[in-house]
């Protein structure tokens, strides 16, 4: 029974997860800590390196916490709570920096209906380069009107 409640809050974390990559990004990363996030949308170096991906280190961070809470202190949801932020982070990580952004050069041939409305609807998102008016939504199930043929 154990296993089944692993397997659910596992489920459920990356699910939330999709609900706080929309709030942070509207709120936070559009809102007090524009200052991180606004390299992203107007490039203003020439490093790889993004102070936006500040953000990635906080969830890598609470993902870190989890699993040490699990270890060594007891909170035996610690692990499947964990292990759903850090399968949350690599699949967007792999989804966004990677194929939308391509921070490094893979998945570029993908062109089926899901990928389409991805890149259609962070084109959109991308169109504002400012801090106002900035469509946020999360980033594996952005609205449905993306996805048109």
């Amino acid at each position: 029974m154990t296993i089944l409640y692993w397997i659910l809050i596992f489920l459920a974390t990356f699910c939330f997860m999709e609900f706080m990559a929309w709030f942070t990004h509207k709120y936070i990363m559009h809102g007090f800590l524009w200052s991180l996030h606004k390299d992203h949308h107007k490039k203003d170096h020439g490093s790889w390196w993004e102070r936006n991906d500040f953000f990635f280190i906080f969830y890598a961070a609470v993902s870190i916490g989890c699993f040490i809470g699990w270890q060594y202190y007891g909170f035996w949801a610690g692990l499947p709570i964990g292990l759903g932020i850090f399968a949350y982070g690599l699949t967007y990580f792999l989804v966004h920096d990677i194929f939308i952004h391509q921070r490094f050069k893979i998945f570029r041939s993908a062109n089926n209906w899901y990928a389409k409305g991805i890149r259609r609807a962070h084109k959109i998102h991308h169109k504002h380069l400012g801090k106002e008016k900035g469509e946020c939504f999360g980033m594996l199930l952005p609205p449905l009107k993306y996805f048109k043929k």
